[in-house]
C-alpha cells in the first residue's frame, strides 16, 4: 500500500484499510469495547497456524521469503528476552534493582518490529523496550545500571543507533520526529522509529509529534504497543476510537497489527519503514497486545484487573504461538529447544553475576545538581535523610 503526497487533497482508503488500516478518509466510529475482537493484521494465529488474507497481502510480502532459520532466530530472540526480563524482575525483588518495567507478553511486538529495522535506522525507546534493545545489539546487562541507580543510561546511543531509555512519558515521540526531520534534510536513506504505549498516546507530546511529522513528511514510524493498560487505566477510558485511527486526523496511515504475532509485527513494521525511506512520510502502527505482568515492580495489577483477563491473553502467548508453528512445520526439533533452554539459563546466570558485581548506588546522589548552587531546603532534606540512614546503623548495633 502506498499513500501519495496528494492524499490530503484526495482522501481515500486503500483495500488494506478494511483490515485495520486507514488513510485520510473521514469516518465515524463507535467507541471501542474492551471485550470486542478488533480487526487487525494477523499472519500467525494463537494456535500457531500460518494464515493468508487478501487484505494482508501487501504486508505479507515482507515475510514471504522468511526461512526456517529466520523463524528459529525470532523464537530465540523472544525466549532470551523473556528470560532476561524474568531475571531482572527477580533481581528487583531481591533488592538488587530499585525498579523494573517488565515486557512480559510483549515479546512479539518488540522482536518483530526490532528485527524489521536496518542498522542505519535510529530507534527511540521508552523504558520497556528490552526486546528492541536486544535486536539492536545492546548488551542486556547495560540496561540494568540505570534501574540500579549507578548510571544514567549504560550505553552509547550512537554505537547502536538506539537512544537511551526515556522515562518522561511520550517525549521521545518528539525527539524521534525532530531526528527524522534532520534525516530528511540530510538526504539519508534511513528511517526512524519511536516506541510508546497506549497511555502515552494521551500525551500532548505525541499529538505534537504527529502534527510535525505529517507537515514535514518526516521518515518516522510511530510504534504504539497497546498493552491495554496505562498503569491502572484501561484503554477504553483514554480513547473513543481505536488508537490506529487517530492517524487519519493527522493525514497519514494507521495500521492495527496483532501484537502477539511476531510475523505480522515484522511484516507491518518493515512495510512502514520502507514507506518512510521512500519519502512517503510517517505511519502509526498500533500493536494490539497485553501487559501480562505489572506496569512496573512498584505496581500491583490485581487491584485493577481480573485473573480471567490475563488467562485469556495467556492463550495468545507470542512465544507459545511461534513454537507451535515451528513444531507443526518441522522447522525445529527437540534438540533446538533443549539447547535454547541451556542458553537461556546461562544468560540468566550472567545477568545475576553482572548486577551483583555492580557498585551500590550513592544514597546521596539524588541531592546533587538539583540547583547549580547550594540551596537551604535541599541542605535540610539531605541532613534529614542522613539522620534517617544513620538510624538504621544505630539499630543494627543494639
Amino acid at each position: 500500500m502506498t499513500v501519495d503526497s496528494s492524499a490530503a487533497r484526495k482522501p481515500r482508503r486503500s483495500a488494506a484499510g478494511k483490515a485495520g488500516t486507514t488513510g485520510t478518509k473521514r469516518t465515524t466510529r463507535t467507541p471501542q469495547k474492551k471485550n470486542a475482537d478488533p480487526e487487525l493484521v494477523q499472519l500467525l494465529t494463537p494456535e500457531g497456524e500460518r494464515v493468508e488474507h487478501p487484505e494482508y497481502a501487501e504486508y505479507a510480502e515482507y515475510v514471504a521469503g522468511i526461512t526456517p532459520e529466520d523463524l528459529r532466530g525470532l523464537y530465540r530472540d523472544m525466549v532470551l528476552t523473556r528470560r532476561f526480563d524474568a531475571e531482572a524482575t527477580a533481581l528487583q525483588r531481591q533488592g538488587e534493582l530499585g525498579l523494573w518495567a517488565s515486557l512480559l507478553g510483549q515479546e512479539a511486538a518488540q522482536i518483530g518490529s526490532g528485527r524489521a529495522t536496518r542498522e542505519d535506522d535510529y530507534v527511540f525507546p521508552t523504558y520497556r523496550e528490552h526486546g528492541v534493545a536486544w535486536c539492536r545489539g545492546v548488551d542486556p546487562t547495560n540496561l540494568l545500571g540505570m534501574f540500579r541507580g549507578v548510571n544514567n543510561g549504560g550505553w552509547d546511543p550512537n554505537s547502536n543507533n538506539f537512544h537511551l531509555y526515556t522515562i518522561v512519558i511520550g517525549s521521545q515521540a518528539l525527539h524521534a520526529t525532530g531526528y527524522a526531520m534532520g534525516v530528511a534534510k540530510d538526504g539519508a536513506d534511513s528511517a526512524v522509529i519511536a516506541y510508546f504505549g497506549d497511555g502515552a498516546s494521551s500525551q500532548g507530546d505525541v499529538a505534537e509529534a504527529f502534527t510535525f511529522s505529517a507537515v514535514y513528511n518526516a521518515p518516522v514510524v510511530f510504534f504504539c504497543q497497546n498493552n491495554q493498560w496505562a498503569i491502572s487505566e484501561p484503554t477504553e477510558k483514554q480513547t473513543r476510537v481505536p488508537l490506529y485511527q487517530r492517524a487519519q486526523g493527522f493525514g497519514f496511515p494507521g495500521v492495527r497489527v496483532d501484537g502477539n504475532d511476531v510475523l505480522a509485527c515484522l511484516a507491518v513494521t518493515k512495510w512502514a519503514l520502507e514507506r518512510a525511506r521512500r519519502g512517503e512520510g510517517p505511519t502509526l502502527v498500533e500493536a494490539y497486545t497485553y501487559r501480562m505482568g505489572a506496569h512496573t515492580t512498584s505496581d500491583d495489577p490485581t487491584r485493577y484487573r481480573h485473573d480471567d483477563e490475563r488467562a485469556a491473553w495467556e492463550a495468545k502467548d507470542p512465544i507459545l504461538r511461534l513454537r507451535r508453528f515451528l513444531e507443526a512445520s518441522n522447522h525445529a526439533d527437540e534438540g533446538f529447544f533443549e539447547e535454547l533452554e541451556a542458553e537461556s539459563e546461562a544468560l540468566g546466570k550472567r545477568v545475576r553475576e553482572v548486577v551483583r558485581a555492580m557498585p551500590d548506588p550513592d544514597d546521596f546522589a539524588i541531592f546533587e545538581n538539583v540547583y547549580a548552587d547550594g540551596h537551604a531546603l535541599v541542605d535540610e532534606e539531605r541532613a534529614q535523610f542522613a539522620a534517617y540512614q544513620a538510624s538504621f546503623a544505630d539499630s543494627e548495633g543494639v
